[in-house]
C-alpha cells in the first residue's frame, strides 16, 4: 500500500501527476503525536492545520499514540507519514534494539527535523519526602507507558544514577495523565515525565497537590552521552516550583519514512518552518524550534525532500 492516496479519475490524472504538491494533489497525511496531555499532541494539532493550510488538497489527520516508539514502528509499517519522537529511540530504532521495542531495524525511517529538547521532569508529592533520585527508591513511581521513549528515558536515567527499577518500591508503566490521578489520589509516589517544559499534565499536578521537582545532576547526562545533554526546569515553571532545577534534556525529532514522496517531505519542512508562530501558539516549547539546528544530532539519513529545503536556506549537518 503507498503511503499517498493520489486521484486516479482518468481525466485528471494526467494533470495531478504534474501539478505542484499543495496544488491539487490528492495526498493523506497521518501525524502521529502522543497522548493528548503531553506536548507532541498539542504541537501535533498545529502541525496538521499548518498542512492543510499548505497543501488544501491534503487529507490530515492527528493520531493519539503512546508517542516515540509507537512512532516509529507505525512509520517503518507505512501507517504514519510524520511522527514525533525522542532523538534515543529514533536512534535505537536505527540500531534495532529489541529491549527497546524495535527487533529489528527500522530502515525505513527518514528525517525532517530536530525540533525541541524533552526534559527529563522527575516530580514527587511534597508529603514522599522525596527531593534526590536516590530517595526513589523504595517508593512508587510511574515511569511511562511501557517501552515509550519517557520509559526508554526512565531505565537510562536511573541506570546511569547506579539504580534500576528494582531499587524502587513499585514500578506503574502509565501515561502521564493517568500518572498524575493516581498522584493526586495518594496511591503514587511520583512521576517520571520526558516532555517539554510546562507540559499539561504537570501543571495540573502541580495545582492539585504540593510538589517537588527531583534534581537529575549534570555527571548523569555526562554519563549517558549523546543524544542527552544537560538542561534546567527554570523555576516558575510549575506551581511552587521556586528554584531551578538541574535535569537532563533530549532532543526530538519529527521522523517521516521513505515512502513518502519528496515534494510532501518538502512541504512539510517548509511549511513548518514558516509558520513557527502556530507551533509556538499550540505550546512554549516550541519556542525552542530553530532551522538552524533542524539537522542537529540527526541519528537517521534526512530526507532528500528536508534535505531539498535546508540547501534553499543554507542549513548544514552540524
Amino acid at each position: 500500500m503507498t503511503i499517498f492516496n493520489r486521484l486516479s479519475a482518468a481525466a485528471i490524472g494526467l494533470s495531478l501527476a504534474a501539478a505542484p504538491l499543495g496544488a491539487s494533489a490528492a495526498e493523506f497525511i497521518n501525524v502521529l503525536t502522543g497522548g493528548t496531555s503531553g506536548v507532541y499532541y498539542p504541537m501535533g494539532v498545529a502541525l496538521s492545520k499548518i498542512y492543510t493550510e499548505a497543501m488544501p488538497d491534503a487529507k490530515v489527520q492527528v493520531q493519539s499514540t503512546k508517542a516515540s516508539v509507537e512512532n516509529l514502528n507505525l512509520l517503518q509499517q507505512g501507517k504514519g507519514e510524520v511522527g514525533f519522537s525522542l532523538g534515543d529511540s529514533v536512534k535505537l530504532a536505527a540500531e534495532g534494539n529489541a529491549d527497546a521495542g524495535f527487533p529489528a531495524p527500522l530502515d525505513k525511517l527518514r528525517g525532517i527535523a530536530a525540533i525541541y529538547p524533552n526534559y527529563i521532569q522527575i516530580v514527587a508529592s511534597e508529603e514522599s519526602g522525596i527531593k534526590t533520585l536516590a530517595d526513589l527508591k523504595g517508593k512508587s513511581v510511574s515511569v511511562g507507558a511501557p517501552k515509550s521513549g519517557t520509559e526508554l528515558n526512565a531505565r537510562a536515567i536511573l541506570e546511569a544514577a547506579g539504580m534500576s527499577y528494582d531499587d524502587l518500591g513499585k514500578v506503574e508503566y502509565l501515561p502521564f495523565a493517568e500518572s498524575v490521578e493516581l498522584m493526586k489520589n495518594r496511591q503514587l509516589d511520583a512521576t517520571l515525565q520526558s516532555a517539554g517544559l510546562g507540559v499539561a499534565s504537570l501543571k495540573d499536578l502541580s495545582t492539585s497537590i504540593p510538589i517537588s521537582v527531583v534534581a537529575v545532576p549534570a555527571d548523569v547526562a555526562e554519563t549517558l552521552g549523546a543524544p542527552y545533554i544537560a538542561g534546567e526546569i527554570p523555576g516558575g515553571t510549575y506551581e511552587g516550583q521556586t528554584d531551578t532545577v538541574p535535569t537532563v534534556a533530549v532532543i526530538n525529532y519529527l521522523v517521516s519514512s521513505d515512502a513518502v514522496s519528496d515534494d510532501a517531505a518538502y512541504m512539510m519542512t517548509k511549511s513548518m518552518f514558516e509558520h513557527l508562530d502556530e507551533m509556538k501558539a499550540a505550546h512554549a516549547a516550541a519556542n525552542a524550534i530553530d532551522v538552524q539546528k533542524a539537522l542537529q544530532g540527526m541519528p537517521i539519513p534526512v530526507h532528500p525532500g528536508a534535505q531539498k529545503y535546508y540547501d534553499e536556506v543554507g542549513v548544514k549537518a552540524e
